[in-house]
């Protein structure tokens, strides 16, 4: 296929690069209306209880307040003015035809706990109908008019709508940030790496034609199917950084090639017959591995999953067309603005693999490979020990900067107000009766449970087992169509408290079915499901990979050696998410966030699939250039010495470049959002260094003749299926030599 595919390119070169720039240029104007129709949030399972319960009662129009006004008063709320000013207020938000479910200090009869404890602040809830992208419109119009000086009162306003929406401007502006990071920085190592700016500027043009097609695809995407905003940095960055992977692999191999005296076009062919089989394997193996993360129900989950599944196919295939077009246009003109004296490929006349630093590691390592491999798990497993005390949690306000105005606004009701009101529980009963005796009973039992401060309903408000305020005009909204809700306000503001309550709220005896909602419900719901998918994940990823990689190399053992690298890789990733994000260590070199003690639950399975992803990425490059030296040589230690030397240096380009581009998540004033700058590049970066330099030569060493055994069916099979595109065939085998993996005997350690 691939040698149809260079004939094809070379033959129509002028035109692939003229329809990937029109697709770039479509991309690009379809990206200007992307961010209005992504949705914000999406972190939690529509399918959990907890998702379900909000259903009903968004269908009832009394969905969970998502709108926080805090109105001070410079006399005190309970000033004539401030009251008549605040019920005006009131009455004009409950008129607007979004906003339903008003519930304000002045209205409601005056409940302390919305006044605030100096009596100077008071507040109003609402709620905004509609999904993700309708209430983030909804605020646009909202917000201006009510935030500010009204009427002798000063409104700010807050609430998880608000938080929801600055968290979808804020990962825009940082995805530009990002960007003007990123790119300047990756041009530098580029050319630093080739010596020339041509050669540079070729892998940056392929990624930045992959980056605006990205952002087309996704535009048809959102507009068939509901698409998180955090899809969107997916594909920018991990577009670049692949893109570039990529193309340093296969303007290494054309320059090698040109090297040994190749035409252009035989240099292409031979590139595209080596180089960019272990490109189209690698974007396989990255697109099944993150596949998996289609199989957690979460949309956000979900919808980074398509994004880095659609940037891995299109990195690929520009690499494969539009990078080969570059430079079947370029030719030897690929040199040109050489600011670096070229080094010598180590396949070309005159130079020796034996003499790079690479092959000397190597070799060094497989001397002792005992003590080194040793020494290096021993190391990894050290710095995934904080691993074992994670905590998990749901990101809130305190994960958005200080001048976040959601942020500002939820920390003064935390500090002066009743601070348990925001993590009340909806207990839903769709099919319950609201005259019956057995709702009274019901809520009289939630509210003797402990940490429980009061339990609202249609029936009346109940505190420590007795009805603490009858039923009023202010409990009608409990009853929805032929069902009703309960609230059930925690007695403390403590965030553990309220993960405790919905256990206790959930086991306790209903008289009807019910369904438990509310942000603490959220949390427990989406910890649940995602450690109830992961073995899933975990076991198509381990099928695939192991398939994959025994077509790949023929052997039984590699397959699950790169599993086994690959998964101490990220050992150290996960050590210093806790360390530095839950326990709040060197915080103030990332630039500052706050510490909650907590890591959000969607951290380690994205940092999971995209750096097992981007671990196993580079186990096919250097696995595949190592089985192309074996079948040379037919020597285990030659191949693993040799074929590291021929691919470390691209490899270790291609580590840094593609940490450079996720190192600039960091500028991210979102906490989360953070956590993948940091995890993402220490995972490629211990893969690139420990893993590739010391595990892998030592593991192999060990291995020793069972590292390329395989039974003879699925040698016979390999021999069939196996992806192999080697252009020149192995030498006769020396007396005294092993033979090569498809004969019927062993190999040479």
């Amino acid at each position: 296929m691939l040698e149809k595919l260079s004939r094809l390119v070379l033959r129509r070169s002028r035109t692939v690069l003229v329809v990937s720039v029109l697709l770039a240029l479509a991309g690009g104007a379809a990206s200007a209306t992307l961010f209005d129709k992504l949705t914000a949030g999406g972190l939690a399972d529509p399918g959990a209880e907890s998702g379900r319960a909000a259903a009903v009662l968004d269908a009832a129009g009394q969905g969970p307040p998502n709108l926080t006004l805090v109105v001070s008063a410079p006399r005190g709320v309970d000033d004539d003015a401030a009251v008549r000013a605040g019920t005006a207020l009131s009455e004009r938000l409950a008129a607007e035809p979004a906003v339903a479910n008003v519930t304000s200090y002045w209205t409601a009869g005056r409940p302390p706990q919305l006044r605030g404890h100096d009596g100077g602040e008071a507040l109003v809830g609402a709620t905004v109908r509609g999904d993700e992208t309708a209430v983030n419109k909804v605020l646009d119009d909202l917000v201006p008019r009510y935030e500010g000086s009204r009427d002798g009162l000063d409104v700010r306003v807050g609430g998880s709508a608000m938080f929801w929406k600055e968290t979808t401007e804020l990962s825009q502006q940082d995805g530009a940030k990002g960007e003007a990071i990123a790119f300047p920085l990756t041009m530098i190592v580029l050319v630093l790496v080739f010596g020339a700016l041509v050669a540079a500027l070729v892998p940056l043009s392929v990624a930045f034609v992959t980056m605006l097609v990205g952002m087309g695809v996704l535009w048809l995407v959102a507009s068939a199917t509901d698409l998180s905003v955090f899809a969107v940095s997916v594909v920018t960055l991990l577009g670049l950084g692949l893109a570039v992977d990529y193309g340093l692999l296969m303007i290494n191999r054309y320059r090698e090639e040109l090297a040994n005296g190749l035409g252009t076009e035989d240099a292409i062919r031979r590139t595209m017959a080596t180089a960019g089989r272990t490109v189209s394997f690698s974007a396989i193996t990255i697109v099944l591995v993150l596949a998996g993360l289609v199989l957690i129900p979460l949309p956000a989950v979900r919808s980074m999953g398509y994004g880095a599944m659609i940037t891995a196919t299109l990195s690929a295939v520009g690499s494969l067309t539009v990078l080969p077009a570059m430079l079947a246009v370029l030719g030897p003109r690929i040199e040109r603005g050489r600011v670096l004296r070229r080094r010598r490929p180590p396949t070309a006349a005159g130079s020796s693999p034996e003499s790079g630093f690479w092959h000397r590691l190597a070799t060094f390592v497989m001397r002792r490979p005992f003590p080194v491999a040793t020494a290096v798990i021993a190391v990894l497993l050290l710095l995934g020990a904080p691993f074992l005390g994670i905590r998990l949690g749901m990101p809130d306000e305190r994960s958005m900067p200080e001048s976040s105005q959601a942020r500002q606004v939820t920390t003064l009701i935390r500090e002066n107000f009743d601070g348990a009101e925001l993590n009340a529980l909806q207990v839903v009963a769709p099919r319950a009766d609201a005259g019956s005796p057995e709702v009274a009973g019901y809520a009289t039992r939630l509210s003797q449970l402990p940490d429980v401060g009061r339990v609202d309903t249609v029936s009346g408000s109940y505190s420590r087992g007795a009805v603490s305020v009858p039923p009023g005009p202010a409990h009608q909204r409990f009853a929805i169509g032929d069902g009703l809700y309960l609230s059930v306000v925690p007695s403390t503001a403590d965030p553990d408290a309220a993960l405790r309550l919905v256990h206790d709220v959930r086991a306790a005896p209903a008289p009807f079915p019910t369904l438990v909602g509310g942000t603490a419900a959220v949390s427990v719901d989406t910890t649940d499901v995602l450690v109830d998918r992961l073995p899933y994940v975990l076991g198509l990823v381990t099928v695939t990979m192991v398939v994959l990689l025994f077509l790949l190399t023929g052997s039984v053992l590699l397959p699950f050696l790169a599993l086994l690298l690959s998964a101490l890789s990220l050992t150290a990733t996960f050590g210093a998410l806790v360390w530095i994000f839950q326990d709040g260590n060197l915080a103030w070199l990332f630039g500052g966030f706050t510490v909650t003690g907590t890591i959000a639950s969607t951290i380690p399975v994205m940092l999971f699939a995209l750096s097992y992803g981007l671990a196993m990425d580079y186990q096919v490059f250097m696995l595949s250039r190592i089985r192309e030296e074996y079948e040379r040589t037919g020597s285990g230690t030659t191949a693993v010495a040799v074929g590291l030397e021929r691919i470390g240096r691209m490899v270790t380009a291609a580590a840094l470049v593609i940490s450079i581009v996720f190192l600039a998540f960091t500028v991210s004033g979102i906490t989360y959002v953070k956590a993948y700058g940091i995890g993402l590049p220490l995972a490629v970066l211990m893969d690139a260094t420990l893993i590739r330099g010391a595990l892998l030569p030592a593991l192999m060493r060990l291995g020793g003749r069972a590292t390329w055994w395989a039974p003879p069916p699925l040698r016979r099979l390999h021999g069939r299926f196996g992806l192999r595109e080697v252009a020149t065939p192995p030498p006769a085998t020396p007396p005294g030599h092993a033979v090569p993996l498809a004969s019927s005997r062993g190999a040479e350690p």
